[in-house]
């Protein structure tokens, strides 16, 4: 016969069932990704709307007014700033608010025109842009009466902008008078104008075929329209295999100090919020150093940006891997705070894109002067912070000796220059300073991951074999320059003597002064071949 349970055993029967609800309560909310969730939901008093047309991948902008909004794109730079927030919501596990106390929210938004206006409209906090089509930012007057100060380099691109070219285009200087799928205005421009500029070309060189976007230039190139197109990776991997012949020409592997992305915010936001801009500049770089030679971190930075873009965690880390974060040593070379420093900065490429797009019609007006549009208040700031693995400044490559083949080897760019120097010598004027200054250094600067082959030539007066030998010797003052003034490796320069024996086409006779002076002549060249060791 059954028998009736106590009322203490029902008692400690209900008990039993409530503690083992609380503690599966407490497993689900601090252990799993949706209990987290939901516990910062009501944690920072938001709600889920399940009535929100929000596109996937995309955060709706929180009314937190206390919350940092920062605007992304699709682009793997962002990674080292997702990671550290642990996604793109503000949350308590985000490390920003650990240990900075910083509600963070990243939104995804690829239209950049969209982005500004709600920037301007105090929707963002923050932007981002390239250094370079930062003037299209701070030339307009209606867009520079907000004062926009940019405040922190991101990263560098290393692979992630390409230049592709159809059969028979095999250097830099077969591009002159062909078709090019490009976007206008916009990073894309800066890649091409500096790549022809490395083979004595001018944009107005080619035939622009205008497109809105890279990606529309990468579906150019797949028609009969154009020669060659600047796009983004991945999305020239498609167009390639769809045209046979086809190749890479350059990209920003090798012209590795060309495309920066920034970040920006209005002067006013950083002045009030200044302890928000450490805080969230000082995360970040933590984000980078611990992202740095460490798999297991990216792997979970690649899956937290897969998340946000709504991208398998292959591609995301593919995109990760198209990009060289920027660390805090890097930052400070960037914004000019390292005085020995001689790489490029974002000053040199704001300052030349400025000109350009002026010259061009792109920009209205030349842009204010950099140091009108920075602030690197939060870089210097974290300086006494931040040192030791993961935050020194990128190395520049090391290249062995060179060899014999490199005098040989293809060119990707030739640019031939007439460096004076005075009858019989080879030591380079004050002038002659200045041209490789203007025409040769920034050249050097940008494509950093390549050999640089400086080759001297003469007319035929004289001796040849003085001829010969002054001709090195006029080479490798102008190598020697490079090294003394920008500190780039010796190693680095292959260097060749002609003498009278590769005059310019046309003017092999030297039969006229003017084919003497042609003959007389430097070529910078950059080689395709050859590595960084």
């Amino acid at each position: 016969m059954a028998r009736r349970l106590t009322t203490f055993s029902k008692f400690l029967i209900t008990m039993i069932i409530i503690l083992g609800l609380f503690f599966l309560i407490r497993f689900f909310l601090n252990d799993t990704d949706l209990g987290s969730k939901l516990k910062d939901q009501a944690e920072f008093g938001t709600e889920q709307n399940e009535g929100d047309q929000t596109a996937p991948g995309t955060a709706a902008v929180s009314d937190d007014e206390d919350v940092l909004t920062v605007q992304l794109v699709t682009w793997g730079g962002y990674a080292p700033g997702l990671y550290f927030n642990e996604g793109s919501e503000p949350s308590t596990r985000s490390r920003f608010y650990q240990d900075y106390g910083l509600k963070v929210e990243f939104v995804l938004n690829d239209n950049l025109d969209a982005a500004l206006n709600a920037w301007i409209a105090d929707e963002y906090d923050v932007l981002v842009q390239t250094a370079d089509a930062y003037p299209l930012y701070t030339a307009p007057q209606d867009i520079n009466d907000y004062q926009p100060k940019a405040f922190m380099q991101v990263d560098w691109s290393r692979g992630g902008d390409v230049i592709i070219a159809k059969r028979g285009i095999n250097s830099i200087n077969d591009l002159q008078g062909k078709r090019v799928a490009v976007a206008e205005p916009s990073p894309s421009q800066t890649l091409l104008i500096t790549a022809l500029e490395a083979a004595g070309l001018t944009y107005e060189d080619v035939e622009i075929v205008a497109s809105p976007d890279p990606v529309v230039a990468a579906t150019t190139f797949k028609g009969p329209d154009v020669d060659a197109a600047v796009v983004w990776s991945p999305f020239h991997l498609e167009a390639l295999r769809d045209i046979a012949g086809s190749k890479v020409l350059v990209s920003t592997v090798e012209q590795s100090h060309i495309i920066a992305d920034i970040m920006f915010a209005k002067e006013s936001y950083i002045r009030e919020n200044r302890d928000k801009i450490n805080a969230f500049y000082e995360g970040w770089m933590r984000g980078v150093a611990e992202l740095h030679n460490n798999q297991s971190n990216q792997e979970k930075a690649g899956k937290i940006l897969g998340e946000f873009l709504n991208f398998p965690v292959e591609d995301a880390m593919g995109a990760m891997a198209d990009v060289h974060w920027a660390s805090h040593g890097d930052n400070m070379n960037f914004f000019g705070l390292n005085t020995s420093y001689r790489g490029m900065e974002g000053e040199d490429l704001y300052d030349k894109m400025s000109r350009t797009f002026h010259r061009l019609g792109q920009a209205e007006r030349i842009a204010p002067p950099w140091r009108n549009v920075t602030n690197s208040s939060a870089v210097s700031a974290a300086d006494s912070k931040l040192s030791g693995p993961g935050y020194e400044a990128e190395e520049r490559p090391e290249f062995s000796a060179p060899t014999s083949a490199d005098a040989e080897a293809p060119a990707l760019a030739i640019k031939p220059i007439t460096i004076n120097f005075n009858t019989g010598q080879f030591e380079l004027t004050e002038n002659a300073k200045t041209l490789i200054d203007l025409q040769l250094a920034d050249i050097a600067r940008s494509f950093t991951n390549l050999r640089v082959r400086i080759e001297g030539n003469t007319d035929n007066v004289g001796a040849r074999a003085m001829n010969v030998d002054l001709s090195e010797k006029r080479a490798r003052s102008v190598a020697d320059y490079l090294v003394n003034t920008y500190g780039m490796d010796r190693n680095r320069f292959v260097i060749v003597g002609n003498g009278p024996d590769n005059p310019v086409a046309g003017c092999e006779s030297n039969a006229t002064e003017d084919c003497r002076a042609k003959n007389r002549r430097t070529e910078f060249q950059l080689i395709a071949s050859t590595e960084a060791q």
